[in-house]
């Protein structure tokens, strides 16, 4: 299982960037696929997930309205749209999945997935 985050950069407050996930060795359909964040000293954010086998989504209440996250079955690939990004959202950004646990087991458990690789870091400054 691999998975590899993509889509990073700088950007101004107010600003858009999407995140890509490309996985490997299992299908997005399948498995929940989360977002986690870590942001300089503090403690991993569980951001938001989407469930396998169905297109629910999950959403941290910090990110709620601003940030929608999608899947593409046939690049295998999921994909997070961040707006109006904020200072705040300045992070590391980790997408991961696990084989038991699911987006239901909550933001905790989102972070705590056991597979996730390198992630993409994104600046939000003017």
């Amino acid at each position: 299982v691999q998975l590899q985050a993509s889509g990073g950069g700088l950007v101004q407050p107010g600003g858009s960037l999407t995140l890509s996930c490309a996985a490997s060795g299992f299908l997005v359909d399948f498995y929940s696929v989360a977002w986690f964040r870590q942001a300089p000293g503090k403690e991993r954010e569980g951001v938001s997930c989407i469930s396998g086998m169905d297109d629910s989504t999950y959403y941290s209440t910090s990110v709620t309205g601003r940030f929608t996250m999608s899947r593409d079955k046939a690049k295998n690939t999921v994909t997070l749209h961040m707006n109006n990004l904020k200072p705040d959202d300045t992070a590391v950004y980790h997408c991961a999945t696990d084989r038991g646990k699911t987006c239901s087991y909550g933001e905790t458990a989102w972070t705590e997935f056991s597979f996730w690789g390198q992630g993409t870091l994104v600046t939000v400054s003017s």
